[in-house]
């Protein structure tokens, strides 16, 4: 008799909450994501310029694999003793910055892509970059691969 007491106490308190859990969840706004991954590669290339390689790692996913060429490097570790070269000198060697962004209507998932350009400003390539969301405004890189100018 005391369980049916509490149960019927408690029902008017549990049913909105089990409502809650089962009501679908809101679409992810789309426009407010890709402006978030393209202000994460703005921050990701602006360590580049400020010559900042311990913000660079920051930015890099654990699992992360970044091609050069036709190699792959993988893990945050690998990726960041490859790229810490490109920091040691005191003027960027190359810059980027992202013209297109697209996130997955998942909402956990996003491609950067832009031009490349060399120390002089010269476009030099494209680089691709895959973006996962890890948190609420956290994006980490996950892939990225540049190619070359086609001329």
């Amino acid at each position: 008799m005391l369980r049916n007491k509490t149960a019927r106490r408690l029902a008017p308190l549990l049913l909105p909450l089990l409502a809650a859990c089962a009501a679908p969840k809101p679409a992810p706004d789309h426009g407010m994501l890709e402006l978030e991954v393209a202000n994460t590669e703005h921050a990701f290339a602006a360590t580049m310029a400020k010559r900042d390689f311990a913000a660079f790692q920051t930015f890099l996913a654990d699992e992360a694999v970044f091609f050069s060429g036709t190699q792959a490097t993988r893990g945050k570790a690998a990726i960041a003793q490859d790229w810490q070269a490109y920091y040691a000198k005191p003027e960027a060697p190359f810059s980027w910055e992202p013209d297109q962004v697209q996130v997955l209507d998942s909402g956990n998932l996003a491609l950067s892509t832009g031009p490349v350009r060399d120390g002089a400003g010269k476009r030099i390539g494209t680089f691709n970059s895959i973006w996962r969301r890890e948190a609420p405004g956290v994006w980490r890189i996950v892939f990225d691969k540049g190619a070359p100018v086609c001329n």
